[in-house]
């Protein structure tokens, strides 16, 4: 998806490689990545796991292109298909890039971090994104952190971030851009993800249930885009929205359908500032029993896609 359309990067002399950006569920992956992109393509929650995808947002400055991805969390506590899926494109895409952003909670740094850090080739160039450090009022108290970071592994850097308000993020651009080998571009210099509009539509949607539904519903929920028609500057979208169980469909379409309208209200706002343009959405809910422990449906919703 491109903002407008204008030509390709010019070529010559630049650099330009790719960034996987990984973590522990929660950690601030997600808002990382919109901000250095610039735009919200990959959604975010307060729930842990909203991610499920992997997820390429471009970056393009003279002489440099930053391929970001931004991976599902990797989940160390449910086991069934979904997260077996989730995990594998962590560890597929660690393999495949040219850097390493590994995301740490300023907060707070423990085993399942540690765990991630495991799962980091040797050969990786890391630079470590400290994050939420607007939480940290004594800075001082970042130092043992840093210091016990720097016992773990050699890192390229430790950058002190907070991805919600952007502090620290052109210091990181700045470790990152020296470690992209030289080379062409591979996208246009307007494109800011990989990812279709379809794609994204589905993505706003299932964003809403995880911040309009309890702390476990969303999670036995995907969405299906049915079909994406275009005319001129409208888009018009069905989608159909799966849960495990019965008694699941009445909570989300809620008393009355105030929650189902809600939920396709929010997220028809924020295509059209996206997409920049009016949408007409239509949203269904429909039950899938067992869908997130059948591998091959996981893998029929697009999950897992290398």
């Amino acid at each position: 998806m491109s903002r407008h359309e204008t030509p390709a990067v010019p070529s010559g002399g630049g650099r330009c490689g790719t960034v996987a950006i990984v973590g522990r569920p929660n950690v601030g992956k997600s808002t990382l990545l919109n901000h250095l992109i610039g735009e919200r393509i990959s959604i975010t929650s307060r729930k842990a796991q909203t991610t499920r995808h992997r997820i390429r947002g471009i970056r393009t400055e003279p002489g440099v292109q930053y391929v970001f991805i931004d991976t599902p969390g990797y989940q160390t506590s449910h086991a069934n298909a979904l997260n077996r899926v989730m995990n594998r494109s962590v560890t597929v895409t660690l393999s495949e890039v040219d850097a390493v952003v590994w995301v740490v909670d300023a907060t707070r740094v423990d085993d399942r971090d540690m765990r991630v850090l495991a799962l980091i080739p040797p050969s990786a160039k890391v630079v470590v994104a400290l994050n939420k450090i607007d939480r940290v009022t004594d800075k001082k108290a970042l130092l043992p952190l840093l210091e016990r970071l720097g016992r773990a592994r050699e890192f390229v850097a430790m950058v002190p971030v907070s991805a919600k308000h952007g502090t620290g993020t052109a210091d990181m651009l700045g470790e990152l851009g020296a470690l992209l080998p030289n080379g062409e571009p591979m996208y246009a210099e307007d494109e800011i993800t990989d990812r279709s509009e379809r794609f994204l539509a589905a993505e706003f949607i299932r964003e809403q249930l995880f911040r309009l539904l309890g702390e476990e519903l969303p999670y036995a929920t995907s969405v299906v885009i049915d079909k994406f028609e275009q005319e001129g500057n409208l888009r018009r979208i069905w989608a159909t929205i799966l849960v495990d169980k019965a008694n699941q469909k009445s909570i989300v379409i809620g008393r009355g359908g105030e929650k189902i309208k809600e939920t396709a209200s929010q997220a028809r706002a924020h295509m059209e500032r996206l997409f920049g343009g009016p949408v007409y959405l239509e949203v269904w809910v429909k039950v899938k029993s067992g869908w997130a422990d059948d591998e091959r449906m996981v893998r029929s919703l697009g999950y897992g896609d290398f």
